[in-house]
């Protein structure tokens, strides 16, 4: 329609395509099909320039107007603050949130709102309907129309009651829990990160013990603390307070889980893209000589 609009207006295609910045040719397309859409013809040429038709005179008014909606309505797109919504698993999960916050910070005049959900497994749909902008989650199966940065390799942190005979320890090797079992009450079927879990289990001999119900953070640390149980947490992962727990860090490899930012690539939205960058800028590669990734997330994450 600004083609059509600017044709009749210029009288000439080459004026017109100069007030547009694009070719002769591009304009040539755009009107005809305009053309092709409504069925009629809009203007003819002639040695006077291009004239519309009837039809064209017609359409003229309405086109002028459906372009000046546009603009009025781009303007207002355009001049809102807008807010970046990001969908996060657990506000604990300090490495994630620490990201966030450092954009926040850098970024003048950027809102950001947390929404935490069930990661992957929600992230999909409010993706697609644009309920989030973003989402921090381990990637797993197709993505259809959304796509996916490396963002944070999390190494792994056995957690242990002080009088395990491991608390002392400064760090364990990982091949040292092969016939042991650790606790994880929060995999959920189905989730992608009870499934990294199996994965590492499968890789290391370790039992993985899913058994619940998840009371919450808490519960499960004074279960640990108890004694009765071995678990597992991300080393940034913001574990309530209690004296008798202690974390020890995995090596040899140490075991890292793979977070990807998510987003709908379709969603061009300048704050969402500088925050791609922003990720991008600070992520560290897979090292493999000394860390441990499911073969399924190392060339996404190498």
């Amino acid at each position: 329609m600004r083609a059509f609009v600017a044709v009749i207006e210029e009288r000439y295609f080459s004026q017109a395509a100069a007030r547009l910045g694009i070719s002769q040719q591009a304009v040539s397309k755009r009107i005809a099909r305009l053309e092709s859409d409504l069925g009629l013809r809009l203007c003819s040429r002639s040695r006077n320039g291009a004239e519309p038709t009837e039809d064209g005179l017609a359409f003229l008014p309405h086109a002028r107007a459906l372009i000046g909606i546009a603009d009025r309505a781009r303007e207002v797109l355009g001049g809102r603050r807008r807010t970046l919504r990001v969908d996060v698993l657990d506000t604990r999960l300090a490495a994630v949130i620490d990201v966030i916050r450092a954009f926040h910070d850098r970024s003048e005049g950027v809102d950001v709102e947390l929404v935490t959900s069930n990661g992957l497994r929600t992230a999909r749909t409010t993706l697609a309907r644009g309920s989030v902008d973003a989402a921090f989650c381990r990637v797993s199966g197709p993505l259809e129309d959304l796509d996916s940065v490396p963002a944070h390799l999390e190494p792994l942190h056995l957690l242990v009651a002080r009088g395990n005979p491991l608390a002392g320890r400064q760090a364990i090797r990982v091949a040292e829990l092969a016939g042991s079992t650790v606790w994880m009450p929060g995999n959920a079927p189905g989730s992608e990160w009870a499934e990294y879990y199996r994965l590492l289990g499968a890789a290391f001999d370790i039992g993985i013990d899913a058994s619940g119900p998840d009371f919450g953070w808490e519960h499960f640390v004074a279960d640990v603390a108890a004694g009765r149980r071995v678990s597992l947490v991300g080393e940034g992962t913001l574990v309530p307070r209690h004296p008798e727990i202690m974390r020890i860090p995995l090596v040899d490899p140490t075991p890292v889980y793979p977070c990807s930012l998510l987003f709908h690539r379709h969603n061009h939205q300048s704050v969402l893209e500088a925050f791609i960058r922003f990720v991008t800028a600070r992520y560290l590669r897979f090292d493999p000589g000394r860390q441990w990734l499911p073969e399924a997330d190392r060339a996404s994450f190498s």
